[in-house]
């Protein structure tokens, strides 16, 4: 062999070995990224992808279905993806005004005759449109005491009556305020217009034409479809396994806005498909696709997207989160069930993603990750790892406590005698949740709604003041019982004692009227 010939070989193995020294080098900051989110946050399980340029680059999973049960999580194992749900939603009302089955701007009544508002002017003038972009007028989390904690009684005709008794807190198209009922009623809106119930819809509009093969929606068997993640919760330091889903997974009421299914696969086919058209060329027209990020809503932009993002525009598309970081334009959401997390974000104009899915109590997990992910693309040049980002959540939480915003000191609770009870027991209603029995139990008081089985616990009190300890929920879940009005006519409310509770628990939203004595 020439010297020459020497020389050309070193020259061509040195090219061709730097991509891959490179994109190994990039693969296992990726995989430190997520372990040290594992780590830090002892995460029973995750599934992460990556998408540059449009094609997936890398899938990272770690951990176990159930912990302690020994079944791995992989790249086709289903995570429940929550609020994510919605951009599915929408691309199913999208693929429907495409179609000319329906528009954006039809009266929703059109399609729901049933449909009522608190105010019949708002029913009257409310579009398909609204019920995707959090403008409505209702406060946060306006009824989702009807969608969770599950399983309960609550079906989508229950859903839909009950909007009509809740008092909105804003301006109709003046304010934003995330909720979920709407999007139930947009599903509903969607199966009206087709003539097929939602799940079919969505299996028929996006699983199917999009080739998302381990996706769940509806009614299905989990032991048919297997290597499903199960939620944890947290006890002490503990990943605790909830209960194993049951032999069939019904066509739940809050399908629509949090209900699906889905494997690290299958996001990463949804990902593609919507930072490159040609993927699946005809499936969503141009027009569509800029409806569902256009920004339709402004949302307010907190102070940490400012100081993290550099964030000057934020706002709500048709199932997304719009708004720019590091002056790059990013499409985003996040999903938050009791036990599971997820969290998608795309940089549309590099054809770049991430998609985090994690089968354990981890909202602050999935920021910190998500953040130092992500600044790979939009400041990689000042990319921080996820201890940087958990050193900041936790001086952001220190200041909260330090200001005063924190669940308050409870050290003389105790359950409330039976004696003590008596003015207050018997059988209260609400006009959109129900019924629910205050009436004694082996000595004490006893909280039980009749629709939500779950909201039940016992009655406390911590000095002169009453709360419920649910037998479910957990403490950071208990509610104050407030009692007003006179003899004929009493009144009950209720309000979080946790500053920080997650805004599904709407207990502000309730007025309960006595209505009868205790069984």
């Amino acid at each position: 062999m020439t010297m020459r010939l020497k020389f050309l070989l070193v020259i061509t193995a040195a090219f061709l070995s730097g991509p891959v020294l490179a994109a190994d080098a990039d693969n296992a900051r990726m995989d430190t990224l997520v372990d040290q989110a594992v780590q830090r946050y002892q995460l029973p399980g995750i599934a992460v992808g990556v998408i540059e340029n449009g094609k997936v680059v890398r899938r990272i999973t770690r951990g176990e279905l159930a912990v302690g049960e020994g079944a791995a999580i992989n790249d086709d194992t289903l995570f429940k993806i929550a609020s994510n749900t919605k951009a599915m939603t929408a691309a199913v009302l999208a693929r429907l005004v495409q179609a000319g089955t329906l528009r954006w701007d039809d009266p929703v009544t059109k399609h729901l005759p049933q449909f009522r508002m608190y105010d019949p002017w708002v029913t009257r003038n409310m579009q398909v449109r609204d019920l995707l972009i959090h403008n409505s007028g209702l406060g946060l989390g306006a009824g989702d005491l009807m969608l969770w904690p599950e399983p309960n009684h609550f079906d989508r005709n229950d859903i839909i009556a009950g909007l009509a008794h809740l008092k909105p807190t804003g301006g109709f198209r003046a304010d934003y305020a995330y909720d979920n009922l709407l999007y139930v009623v947009a599903g509903e809106v969607a199966a009206a217009a087709a003539g097929k119930p939602y799940s079919v819809l969505v299996r028929q509009e996006i699983f199917a034409p999009l080739g998302m093969q381990r996706c769940q929606v509806g009614e299905w068997s989990p032991s048919e479809v297997d290597n499903v993640a199960r939620p944890h919760y947290r006890d002490g330091k503990k990943n605790i396994a909830a209960a194993a889903d049951p032999a069939r997974v019904d066509d739940f009421p809050s399908m629509a806005a949090g209900g699906i299914r889905c494997s690290l696969n299958d996001m990463l086919r949804w990902m593609q498909v919507l930072l490159d058209p040609a993927q699946t060329p005809g499936w969503l027209d141009a027009t569509q696709r800029r409806a569902l990020w256009t920004a339709h809503m402004p949302m307010p932009i907190s102070q940490r997207l400012r100081e993290w993002d550099n964030t000057h525009f934020l706002a709500y598309g048709y199932g997304w989160r719009l708004s720019d970081m590091d002056g790059q334009w990013k499409v985003a959401h996040t999903g938050t069930l009791s036990g599971m997390y997820s969290s998608l974000a795309l940089l549309p104009d590099s054809k770049n993603g991430v998609v985090i899915l994690i089968n354990g109590e981890a909202e602050d997990a999935r920021t910190a990750l998500m953040q130092a992910m992500l600044k790979r693309y939009t400041a990689p040049a000042a990319h921080h790892d996820v201890l940087y980002y958990a050193q900041r959540i936790d001086h952001d939480a220190a200041q909260r406590r330090s200001a005063g915003h924190v669940r308050p000191a409870m050290p003389d609770r105790q359950p409330l005698k039976r004696d003590a009870s008596s003015r207050h027991n018997g059988i209260w209603r609400d006009a959109w949740f129900g019924d629910v029995q205050l009436c004694p139990h082996e000595g004490t008081l006893r909280f039980a709604s009749i629709k939500s089985p779950q909201m039940r616990g016992q009655v406390m009190h911590s000095g002169e003041r009453w709360f419920v300890a649910w037998e479910t929920q957990g403490e950071d879940a208990e509610a104050w019982l407030e009692f007003s009005g006179d003899a004929k006519h009493p009144v009950l409310r209720m309000r979080a004692i946790d500053p920080e509770i997650d805004f599904s628990y709407d207990y502000q939203d309730l007025e309960f009227q006595r209505i009868g004595d205790c069984p």
